[in-house]
């Protein structure tokens, strides 16, 4: 099936998709514990069984039961040299199963995380999907669902796999915990815009909640969709009642949300965890002679990075694109480059966002560098310590796809012209990866004299850009600003292209501005006087240095006269309790970002995750005349403290905490032979085991819980997963350990935890105290077993400080 079949197809009719599959193949005989991809291989007459009851039910697209199919999965089971194989024969199985459906082939995460935050190479990800996706392929899919996905860059890996195979169309859902983020801190929204830039066919969520929550999250998705939303949410939420995991929704009061989805905004319906053919059935009954919604965003363009979004349109707020990290004139910096370090790079980021920045312009054309690594690093730098989207600046083919292959969101490219290099070699890099665009009027013969020719330039190359699916929306003008000292005209001129683009043509239009003023004196007033007629004429953009203050406060100012600061929301609560003489000069925006002491470096590296650069930064905190034992009691742990607050408030997510852990134990590791030497080395607060109980092979969770417990100087015992519970109490009478913490993913396992409990009582251990967690486990299950419950890993420290006490 092409992409634009698909297209049609889900313009006509809401398509429904089948329900859970692994609960209908244990209804089916398959025990907890096996391979479920293997299984059916062994007994494919049980998927028939499911495919065709959904097929019967319903469902017009069914999943191949391929979820664990990658490498990384199979080599649990000694089969990761049979990828191919296995993804290809189940994808034939379906196809039987379910002959007049579509199959999809179903691909999942990989169980680990992308570097920084993991050891999973970004390229190697790319690598694990594309063997599953070519074993799909061979099995004739008509498309592919990348679902229960948690994070954006395992997400773009496998959307790149597969689309650096074929062009059959691509579903991704992503799964979306209480607070509207995944597990790694993305927000749906951003997700959305980077993923439909990147050239998916429907994006959604599954999992993880039952409809009530899935709802807003797509009502949320709904204004910025430019493609069909997906909802496949769970029966309701897991309860264990008699010995066994049951979901709350039946199928009657399910089927009951299939309206409610399409008028909230979704076109694609489905079940995940707790559905059954009955299910399916009650959905499709009740969506029967429904249209599925339209599509069209509401919102103009948007970049976004991993954790957020910004619009950028004519009607949104202005923004600046920080200028600042570009080595041209800075002589600083060309000097940092050169000898391959970043601190400059990061302390303007942190000063532009600070000042206003809504992006950053990222330039490291310099001679005597390798651009092309110091731009994928810088990139991959930025992308993970700062929450604002990127601008790729740079006029290689081959940089530009170094960036952009690993920036975690959709950037802005600056720029694509009409010279011949850039449309034959740039244009499809920056297409490829869904950047929107910088359209820059210059071409081979140079810059065109007359305001006519600039926009025949332009409308030149949004032509070809257009050949890859470009809109209007997805594009920005530069309005090209020269200096006034040497062409009296170029002011007007520039003015005259920004009132074209924004009057006449409809779409953005951005500039830099230090080039209109250059061999003048007082050249801030220029720079200002300029800014503010071409925001009167329609400039919603502007690359400039946002600490300048007169600069931001025409911008301020110029949003309210524009009516793009709704109800001056912006602008009064940046001066409404001034004395109307502004709220910074320069030179105190400078003064802001003085040297740090010593210990605040060591602060700031481990809230920056910073393991590589830690040790120095503790090295000098010594030198400067702290003890070790200072630096771990009044920096260290208070710095931890402050990392799993924000955790908590949700300022700080996964990769954050995973990152800062990291650190600590870089640090820590640094000390401990310092605090040996002092006498002074702290002793366990005590110990622990750890498993994923038996039947269960998921074990990131229970990973990061022991990596925070470790920062915490507990000592952890991991028995690993798929853990026995004799083996566990084995070890806890071997090692006269009496705490114990359990995890579970599946619904088919969490019951495994209460048979630990209940073996520990038959064989009178009566010391032992459990912990238990996971995504399927509550509050209500831990007590009935007789355990505490931990949500998350800060709140498993919680639990086991005050247990160890």
């Amino acid at each position: 099936m092409t992409g634009d079949a698909f297209k049609a197809l889900v313009a006509e009719q809401v398509l429904i998709l089948d329900g859970a599959t692994g609960t209908e193949l244990s209804k089916r005989g398959m025990p907890a514990g096996v391979c479920p991809e293997l299984w059916v291989l062994e007994h494919p007459e049980a998927i028939r069984g499911v495919q065709s009851d959904y097929a019967a039910a319903g469902s017009r697209c069914v999943y191949a039961p391929t979820f664990g199919g990658n490498r990384c999965k199979l080599a649990e089971f000694g089969r990761e040299k049979d990828v191919v194989a296995i993804n290809r024969d189940l994808a034939r199985l379906s196809r039987a199963a379910a002959p007049g459906c579509l199959i999809f082939g179903d691909m999942a995460p990989t169980g680990q995380f992308i570097e920084p935050v993991g050891d999973l190479a970004f390229e190697d990800a790319v690598a694990i999907y594309r063997e599953q996706a070519e074993g799909l392929l061979a099995g004739g899919v008509d498309g592919f669902a990348i679902e229960t996905m948690m994070d954006i860059q395992e997400t773009r890996a496998a959307v790149l796999a597969v689309r650096e195979l074929c062009d059959l169309p691509i579903m991704v859902t992503m799964t979306f915990e209480k607070g509207q983020r995944t597990l790694t801190g993305n927000d749906p929204v951003s997700a959305l815009i980077t993923l439909q830039a990147l050239g998916v066919s429907a994006f959604g969520c599954n999992c993880s909640m039952g409809p009530e929550g899935m709802l807003d999250i797509i009502r949320l998705l709904k204004p910025y969709a430019r493609v069909p939303l997906i909802a496949k949410p769970n029966a309701g939420l897991p309860q264990w009642q008699d010995g066994r995991t049951v979901f709350s929704m039946g199928a009657a009061a399910f089927g009951v949300f299939g309206p409610e989805f399409v008028a909230a905004g979704a076109g694609i319906l489905g079940g995940c965890c707790g559905t059954t053919p009955e299910h399916i059935r009650s959905l499709a009954n009740g969506l029967a002679g429904l249209r599925p919604p339209q599509i069209g965003a509401a919102h103009g363009a948007c970049v976004s990075h991993a954790r957020g979004y910004r619009e950028v349109s004519r009607q949104a707020p202005f923004a600046v694109i920080g200028e600042r990290i570009n080595p041209t004139g800075k002589k600083a910096l060309q000097a940092e480059l050169r000898e391959g370090k970043f601190d400059l790079v990061s302390r303007y980021a942190d000063e532009q966002i600070a000042a206003g920045a809504a992006l950053l312009d990222v330039n490291f054309g310099l001679s005597g560098i390798d651009e092309l690594a110091m731009m994928r690093e810088g990139v991959a730098m930025l992308a993970r310590d700062y929450a604002a989207p990127l601008c790729v600046d740079t006029t290689r083919a081959d940089v530009a796809e170094a960036a952009l292959r690993c920036y975690p969101g959709r950037a802005l490219f600056n720029s694509i012209s009409a010279e011949k290099d850039r449309l034959e070699k740039v244009l499809p890099v920056a297409a490829k990866y869904g950047a929107m665009l910088v359209l820059l009027p210059i071409t081979d013969e140079g810059i065109p004299a007359t305001l006519a020719e600039r926009i025949a330039v332009i409308k030149r190359i949004f032509a070809e850009a257009k050949k890859y699916g470009y809109s209007k929306d997805d594009v920005c003008v530069d309005g090209l600003v020269m200096t006034v000292s040497a062409s009296p005209d170029a002011a007007e001129l520039t003015l005259g292209l920004v009132e074209w683009c924004a009057r006449e043509w409809g779409v953005n239009c951005v500039c830099g501005l230090s080039n209109v003023s250059f061999g003048l004196p007082r050249r801030d007033l220029i720079n200002r006087a300029f800014l503010g007629m071409a925001i009167g004429r329609g400039l919603n953009m502007a690359i400039a240095n946002p600490m300048l203050v007169d600069i931001m406060e025409t911008v301020a100012a110029g949003d309210v006269l524009c009516g793009r600061d709704v109800r001056m929301q912006g602008f009064l609560g940046r001066y409404g309790n001034s004395d109307g003489g502004g709220v910074a000069t320069s030179a105190a925006a400078a003064g802001s970002a003085a040297a740090l002491t010593p210990e605040d470096a060591v602060r700031k590296a481990l809230l920056a995750g910073d393991v590589a650069g830690i040790a120095g930064a503790i090295s000098a905190c010594i030198q400067a005349g702290s003890s070790a034992d200072r630096i771990v009691n009044d920096i260290l742990i208070p710095g931890i403290s402050d990392v799993g607050d924000r955790f908590e408030r949700k300022d700080f997510f996964l990769p954050q905490l995973i990152m800062s852990a990291d650190a600590m134990r870089a640090g820590m590791d640094f000390l401990t032979p310092l605090l040996q030497q002092d006498g002074v080395a702290a002793k366990p607060l005590g110990r622990m085991i750890l498993a994923t109980v038996k039947g269960d092979i998921h074990d990131i969770g229970k990973n990061i819980v022991a990596l925070m417990l470790r920062n915490y100087n507990i000592d952890v015992l991991d028995l690993g997963k798929d853990v026995p519970a004799e083996l566990i109490l084995d070890t806890a009478a071997r090692e006269d350990i009496t705490l114990i913490g359990l995890s579970a993913l599946m619904t088919t396992t969490m019951g495994e935890m209460k048979q630990v409990v209940e073996l520990a009582a038959k064989r009178g251990m009566d010391k032992l105290r459990f912990v238990v967690g996971g995504a399927v486990v509550d509050e209500n299950f831990a007590q009935s077993i007789g355990a505490h419950y931990a949500s998350d890993a800060l709140a498993t420290v919680k639990i086991v400080k005050k247990l160890l006490q």
